[in-house]
């Protein structure tokens, strides 16, 4: 019971399993130290040769980092649990009095987000199961076009029919490509929701053609152009990087004359092209939230925001409800900052051939997270209190009254709003302020998300992780390898820079947040240093069975068995827990061929690249990941065919590894084969497993080098230097 004796509006489960787990965590534990223990004991004597002794320490050294970000990660493993809301009792407590949600819907460039994917987002967030006069949808578009300002505008007249059918029938999804690509046809015995479902669903049709035929013409025609005063506005604009900040009152959700077709409110719809020029850096999607912090201040001034990517449909309409039940829970939740909703996508392969559900992280890390003190923030699918965004510290005398707060101020005209707001999204409104710093998300961080999520718990506030059974959003993954390793380059770029500055979670956390909360920040602060070690243990080992230089125990030895036990419990845990959330083996074997290569590329030049930054040798920058693709590409996807394609430093990594690894088990089987020398391969034995291991893991790439004659196959350019710097490590190694 909580206050006044009232049923709490969540609660939280402890997870099962948790014995099997620690069982398994201690046992491997063990193994790790006698893993230990031989590499000390048969450190190789001086009389050896040195590059037998700098290999050994290498390998050592290496060892000791995996054995380190294990026991971090299994440390903040150890105490799962999972929030379940009660969404009946908040209705019967606060229907009359919910608080105004205002939404915040992201996008960058026209040409890699196309516009009709953007309104499919905007519309899926304005049908969620919330009075709709509370609702406020914002869309900042940071491309400056008028093309998603035009789709915005056919968006705006389809809702007057689309929330009315979500109502009516109850469906979902409430994105109309997701609902009308996975709903079958109705039946003839429900003959009302089979006329209206046509009749609907040929309005959508109607609306993508007219938005995807003027997309693709790359302009507005003059007719369109008088149908909205909008457009006026960009007469002014000289290039998207160079005009000023446009603001438009698609719908103002004030006026009695904005009613769906069935006479019921529509949503606020508020199209924002914050100003830009040249000489004022724009801070990214950090700079773009806060000027949607402030214009929606004076606008709706919501005091619950939820900020989506453009990409990332709401696909569960109960989402709001759901989050409202903990912030406003009676007993906890004055306390709770925002609540933090998975990224999950809705165009996986079946066994998921990039490794982007992140299934794992989705429902164990996160959970972990949150019984540690709260989850990171990850910059889509959340919802924030208003205040905590604004800088606000938690005390415990902020309880909101949400009856006060549900009092909507008298404003102004709507083009007298808009003219006054603009200044709010000028480039110039930041100067000499804390915005940036104290204020709305952090400035200066490929990760804006994580710091600001983490800042806000150091000001006293906590946060929740929700995982509802359906879905609460679904993104679009990248559907080609390039875009997911320069995906994780940027995560695990930003995530280092903030280990490295005055953000460390044990610097600037300290007796601010949990000893384990910072703990538990640490397994993604340090995604990029795994770089070094896996480089080494993926090269080192494979070159030393060429030079014939023993690094591990003999086959029969006894010490083989911590080794042996040690990866066969990892994996075989590893697999199993993929299994359980409903993955398949192939799709962790793809997981780990894909863990291998961000951990050689996209890690490996985001450690580099933040080395530089610090020594101010270079720049942040921010690449918008592609969201459309070719019919070829997208096909080879489907059909789970891993593309490659085009020439690229990451590829070169990749293929070279593969290639000194095939070099070196060629050279085993030759050995054993025509040789005969299986005796003296005893003692590389272990070498040689892990040699064919990676072999294995790599034969996409090896039919990407040779076989492929498709577009998606491995640049020549990359075949030829690959096999050359692989040749040239094997002939060092060997003489």
């Amino acid at each position: 019971m909580g206050k006044d004796g009232y049923l709490p509006l969540f609660e939280t489960k402890i997870a099962k399993g948790r014995i099997l787990f620690r069982c398994y965590a201690a046992s491997v534990f063990v193994g790790i130290i006698f893993i230990c223990v031989y590499r000390v004991v048969h450190f190789p004597p001086a009389s050896t040769q040195v590059l037998r002794r700098w290999a050994w320490m290498g390998l050592f050294l290496s060892e000791l980092w995996f054995s380190f970000y294990w026991f971090v990660t299994q440390f903040v493993r150890w105490n799962l649990v999972y929030r379940y809301t009660f969404k009946d009792r908040l209705s019967q407590r606060y229907e009359k009095v919910f608080p105004d949600i205002d939404i915040f819907v992201c996008t960058a460039d026209p040409r890699i987000e196309p516009p009709i994917m953007v309104i499919n987002t905007v519309l899926s967030v304005m049908a969620y199961n919330y009075p709709s006069h509370k609702l406020s949808v914002y869309l900042s578009d940071d491309g400056g076009s008028d093309l998603t300002f035009y789709a915005l505008l056919e968006a705006s007249r389809f809702s007057k029919h689309w929330l009315p059918f979500c109502r009516k029938f109850s469906i979902e999804p409430r994105s109309p490509a997701a609902y009308f690509s996975t709903s079958p046809e109705p039946h003839d015995s429900n003959p009302l929701m089979a006329q209206e479902w046509f009749s609907i669903k040929q309005m959508y049709e109607d609306m993508r053609n007219r938005i995807e035929t003027t997309t693709s013409l790359g302009r507005i025609s003059e007719e369109i152009k008088k149908e909205h005063k909008g457009f006026l506005e960009w007469n002014s604009v000289s290039t998207r990087h160079d005009h000023q900040s446009i603001l438009q009152m698609v719908i103002d959700g004030r006026d009695p004359k904005a009613v769906d077709s069935e006479g019921q409110p529509l949503p606020t719809l508020v199209y924002l092209s914050r100003e830009k020029r040249p000489q004022y850096h724009h801070n990214f999607k950090a700079g773009a939230m806060n000027a949607l912090i402030r214009v929606s201040s004076k606008i709706s001034n919501g005091s619950i925001i939820l900020n989506v990517d453009c990409d990332m449909c709401s696909n569960n309409s109960e989402s709001v409800r759901d989050a409202l039940c903990f912030f406003m829970d009676e007993e906890k939740g004055h306390e709770i900052a925002y609540v933090q909703f998975p990224q999950c996508y809705y165009n996986l392969t079946r066994n998921d051939l990039y490794g982007t559900c992140f299934r794992v992280i989705n429902e164990v890390e996160l959970a972990a997270l949150d019984a540690n003190g709260g989850p990171c923030y990850i910059g889509s699918g959340c919802f924030h209190r208003r205040q905590t965004l604004c800088g606000m510290k938690y005390s415990k005398g902020c309880e909101t009254e949400w009856k006060r707060e549900n009092e909507r101020k008298t404003r102004e005209n709507a083009s007298v709003l808009e003219e006054s707001c603009k200044v709010l999204a000028s480039c110039t409104y930041e100067e000499n302020t804390q915005w940036g710093k104290e204020m709305g998300l952090k400035y200066d961080c490929a990760v804006e998300d994580m710091i600001t999520g983490f800042s806000i718990q150091c000001r006293g506030w906590k946060s929740m992780y929700f995982n509802p059974e359906r879905q609460g959003f679904l993104g679009v993954a990248p559907t080609t390898l390039l875009q997911s390793l320069g995906q994780h380059k940027r995560w695990s770029e930003g995530q280092f820079q903030i280990f490295l500055s005055m953000y460390n979670p044990f610097i600037y956390g300290h007796k601010k947040i949990p000893l384990k909360l910072q703990f538990s920040y640490s397994p993604y602060f340090l995604w990029a240093p795994n770089c070094m070690a896996t480089l080494y243990y993926v090269a080192v080992p494979s070159l030393s069975v060429v030079g014939g230089i023993a690094l591990f125990p003999e086959i029969w030895s006894l010490w083989v068995l911590p080794f042996a036990y040690v990866i066969i419990a990892k994996y075989a845990y590893s697999l199993g827990e993929f299994l359980w959330f409903d993955g398949t083996i192939q799709g962790w074997w793809n997981d780990q061929r894909v863990w291998l290569f961000k951990r050689t590329t996209s890690y490996f030049f985001a450690f580099l690249d933040t080395i530089l930054k610090l020594l101010g040798l270079a720049e942040n920058t921010f690449v918008v990941t592609a969201k459309v693709s070719d019919e070829d590409v997208s096909r080879r996807y489907e059909q789970e065919v891993m593309e490659f394609g085009c020439p690229s430093p990451m590829f070169t990594i990749i293929s070279t590894l593969a290639m000194l690894n095939l070099f070196s088990f060629v050279s085993c089987v030759k050995r054993v084969v025509v040789d005969i020398q299986i005796k003296a391969l005893e003692s590389l034995a272990l070498q040689i497993i892990l040699c064919g291991v990676l072999v294995l893991i790599n034969l996409p790439v090896y039919q990407g080098l040779f076989f492929r004659k498709d577009k998606g196959a491995m640049p020549t350019s990359v075949t030829y230097k690959s096999i050359a710097l692989a040749l040239l490590a094997c002939s060092i190694a060997l003489y």
